[in-house]
């Protein structure tokens, strides 16, 4: 079940500084004598704070109380186990009424939904012991549908039953041939084990691992079931405005620095799901590098012990998991994009934090003399809190200064996987490569843009410029593109579009919105989106994000990722453009010629063609959500992909004899220690294996050749 708000991208601190007086005087003055309930008072304040300040508000209407009625029900049960087709006509009466009782904050809906949710826990609990108490037929051709958007509610409890017969069938499925196909298969046979004793080992693993997972679903507390009530509310207005309970917001602060300090990786819960958003730079599972964004984790282990299953787990019990000492093992059954089935094993260790910084090296090749700069910001970080923090925008400097002290003749900044951060940061470091100028707009649902302006005419680096991107870089790695981009200052390189998240959010303590009633705080918070980002072209960066001079094939060119992937995402939107110039160096002219050069390389590389080919095969099986039960059918099924994939296990051998020149101001530093020189090594031994950043490396070879052939042209 899913109970928690899925955790967005962060944005900078200082594009917020002008609301806060704002935001933190509304107040309710509530009539004397009044004793509302503390759900009174929260969705009081939730209420008042979207209708004043959310970027787009939403008419609170009977089309509004469908879409709640939906997302509620569907963040009760997004799995469809537990409630019926009869369940949702007999809860219909509520679906043109829910706007009526917000206005009134009255919680008819609300209170029904919960009671026959719980009653109908109580239900399945009786079924999955009873079916897992019998032998299973793995003969049978039948199938299960994995994909909760294709199925329908259950016709009635006799369909819900055979739905759950299906779902314990699967997954005493999975352990079997887990089992059958593990490591220590050879020990199984060796000890004579048949498949009757496989198969009931099996059944009694799922049926102690759903006994946790229902002893958990008997906690949930009602503050949480009335929080998901509040979000699937707050999710109309757009997918991150989020109602949080004082408990929750307090771990959405730690996930800002990782919210598995574990292993290094931050998750959001999607319905029963808990998805992996972003690995952290430089801890253990950045190290491993097999666990990565997206994969959906199924379940966990401590090192070799039986594993528990996390569908459906609150997501600070996940947490709580895969959380543990340093130097402990934990192993991730997760579920790739491409629909398979891996368990990755990471030992836990500290994030180390120096990797989430700017670092650059010198890349070139033998017999080619150009001398390229490679600057990696993995995020946009600044320290707020203490006066002597590290910066993104001053380490930026520093190494453009590095690279230019060592010759380099064009340097290619590298935003993959870049989430954002710091707005003050990317409007300074946007300035370094172009004179004083407007760099983004930030506009209210009301009022007049504010400017964001790079106020110093000085250049740090008025050479040819490329910025790498991808469907993952996000906020203010948008805004840094889109203003490099729009100026013709630098080519940007990358998948078919950044993720597309231009807005802005703010917490909201509702504590402050009521006077007195002291007896029902904390209220919780609300994280309420109050601006959009706008390029100085006009344009917005929701929703389409930017997209690329020079497309270049991913993996995940086919699928959706980002802000488009969301439910009720604010749309894009224009505002009238503010002038922008500069003349240190233009890319425009030469953009056309460079696209097609890129091309046609790209066309003729079969590393690019594979690429392509496993987009597809991406796509495909994703797309594949109907599993066999039969599992003669089921093994040719997982072998069968297992040994496509196989085919683009290491699809680019990469360039062993490509030169990776540290600064040599660096050096000291690196040599001091032996973690910081084997982690070195690893960096560049992934920058010789990275084929988007060689053929990168080639299109900056094309700039300094056409740049030089139109400057000889001018004379």
């Amino acid at each position: 079940m899913s109970r928690y708000p899925r955790i967005p991208m962060r944005t900078g601190k200082p594009v917020f500084l002008s609301l806060l007086a704002i935001l933190t005087v509304v107040a309710v003055l509530l009539p004397s004598g009044d004793s509302p309930d503390k759900r009174v008072l929260q969705l009081r304040g939730l209420m008042d704070g979207m209708g004043q300040y959310h970027f787009q508000p939403r008419d609170i209407n009977d089309d509004f109380s469908a879409k709640v009625f939906d997302q509620f029900l569907g963040s009760l049960d997004g799995s469809k186990r537990f409630l019926t087709q009869q369940d949702i006509e007999r809860l219909s009466m509520h679906r043109q009424q829910i706007d009526d009782q917000i206005n009134g904050r009255t919680f008819a809906f609300f209170d029904e939904s919960v009671t026959l949710f719980t009653e109908n826990v109580q239900r399945s609990s009786k079924w999955y012991t009873e079916i897992l108490s019998q032998p299973m037929d793995f003969t049978v051709d039948e199938e299960l549908e994995t994909d909760e958007e294709k199925l329908e509610w259950a016709k009635n409890d006799e369909a819900l039953r055979d739905r759950w017969r299906k779902v314990l069938k699967y997954e005493v499925l999975f352990r079997i041939y887990d089992e059958m196909e593990s490591e220590d298969s050879t020990a199984v046979a060796a000890e004579g084990k048949s498949f009757d004793e496989i198969e009931a080992k099996a059944r009694k693993v799922v049926l102690e691992r759903y006994e946790e997972w229902f002893e958990r679903m008997k906690k949930v507390k009602p503050t949480e079931y009335f929080g998901e009530y509040l979000n699937s509310i707050a999710g109309i207005f757009d997918p991150h405005t989020q109602y949080f309970e004082p408990a929750e917001k307090a771990n959405f602060d730690i996930s800002m620095s990782g919210k598995l300090e574990g292993i290094g990786a931050r998750l959001q819960t999607e319905k029963d799901a808990t998805k992996v958003i972003s690995i952290v730079p430089g801890g253990p599972a950045w190290k491993q590098k097999e666990l990565e964004a997206n994969d959906i984790i199924l379940k966990v282990a401590q090192g070799s012990e039986e594993p528990v299953v996390v569908t459906g787990m609150n997501i600070n019990d996940v947490v709580s998991l895969v959380r543990g000492k340093k130097g402990t093992e934990v192993r991730l059954t997760v579920r790739k994009a491409d629909g398979s089935i891996k368990v990755i094993a990471i030992i836990r260790d500290e994030v180390l934090l120096e990797e989430s910084f700017a670092k650059s090296v010198i890349l070139s090749e033998p017999g080619r003399p150009e001398r390229i700069g490679y600057i990696l910001l993995p995020r946009f970080y600044a320290d707020f809190e203490s006066g002597d923090g590290r910066s993104c925008s001053v380490d930026m400097a520093r190494e453009i200064e590095k690279l230019k002290n060592e010759g380099a003749d064009g340097i290619i900044v590298d935003l993959r996987n870049n989430g954002g951060g710091s707005l003050r940061d990317v409007v300074t470091m946007t300035g370094y490569f172009v004179e004083q100028g407007p760099i983004v707009q930030v506009k209210s649902r009301s009022g007049r843009a504010s400017l964001h302006e790079d106020r110093d005419p000085s250049v740090l680096w008025n050479g040819p410029l490329i910025v790498l991107v991808n469907e993952f870089s996000a906020s203010a790695s948008e805004i840094m593109a889109a203003a490099l981009q729009d100026y013709g200052r630098a080519v940007i390189v990358g998948s078919p579009s950044t993720y597309g998240k231009g807005t802005v959010q703010r917490f909201i303590d509702l504590d402050n919105t009521i006077v007195g009633n002291n007896e029902y705080k904390p209220l919780g918070e609300v994280k309420l989106t109050i601006q959009n980002f706008y390029r100085v072209n006009g344009g917005s960066t929701q929703l389409r994000g930017v997209i690329p001079d020079i497309i270049l094939p991913d993996n995940y060119n086919l699928i959706p990722i980002g802000e488009k992937e969301y439910d009720f995402a604010l749309p894009f939107s224009e505002i009238t453009p503010v002038p922008y110039s500069q003349q240190v160096y233009s890319v425009g002219r030469m953009l056309p010629e460079l696209a097609s050069l890129s091309k046609a390389r790209v066309a003729k590389a079969p590393h690019f063609g594979l690429v392509s080919e496993n987009a597809a095969r991406f796509k495909r099986q994703r797309d594949e959500t109907s599993y066999t039960l039969n599992l003669e059918n089921y093994k040719a099924l997982v072998e069968s992909r297992n040994k496509e994939g196989e085919r683009f296990k290491d699809i680019y051998a990469g360039k062993p004899d490509m030169k990776v020149l540290n600064p040599a101001a660096d050096m000291v530093y690196i040599q001091a220690d032996s973690s910081r020189i084997a982690r070195n090594e690893d960096f560049q031994k992934n920058l010789r294996k990275d084929m988007h950043l060689q053929e990168t490396m080639d299109i900056m070879r094309d700039m300094m050749r056409l740049g030089k052939e139109y400057a000889r042209a001018k004379k």
